[in-house]
């Protein structure tokens, strides 16, 4: 297989600039080029970008990126590093979802507190006024 960049980019779902950033930090190895200096893919480039593209989609970081894709290259060796990088982006996850979810209650309770009278009484508008008072008012 020998395509361009186009067509890597149609067959991962990729768009062009993002694959050119990805070889530009690395992600994506230095190809070969034509004699018109166009770049020049094969499936392997296929399977990387593909691979990048979802762990990017599951919320890994460029580096976690990095070393999962140094880790795939040798398949004998342990997923115990693996486990590690994955295990430490579930807890950023979960510390996000906790976030997430206080943001949540405090929305819901700023909602549930608005009397649907005029602004000069609405509950909203007072919280996101003061928030010292709103964090006051849970404690």
């Amino acid at each position: 297989m020998d395509i361009s960049i186009g067509e890597l980019s149609r067959r991962a779902g990729v768009k062009v600039p993002t694959i050119r950033y990805y070889e530009g930090i690395g992600l994506m190895p230095e190809t070969s080029r034509t004699e018109g200096k166009q770049r020049r893919y094969d499936a392997t480039h296929v399977a990387r970008l593909n691979f990048i593209r979802h762990a990017r989609e599951l919320g890994f970081e460029v580096e976690a990126i990095r070393e999962l894709l140094d880790m795939s290259g040798q398949p004998d060796t342990s997923c115990e590093e693996a486990d590690r990088i994955a295990r430490r982006h579930l807890d950023e996850v979960d510390r996000r979802i906790a976030k997430l979810e206080a943001l949540r209650g405090e929305l819901t309770r700023m909602i549930s507190e608005c009397g649907h009278g005029r602004v000069a009484e609405c509950r909203v508008i007072q919280v996101l006024a003061d928030h010292d008072q709103c964090a006051h008012d849970r404690h």
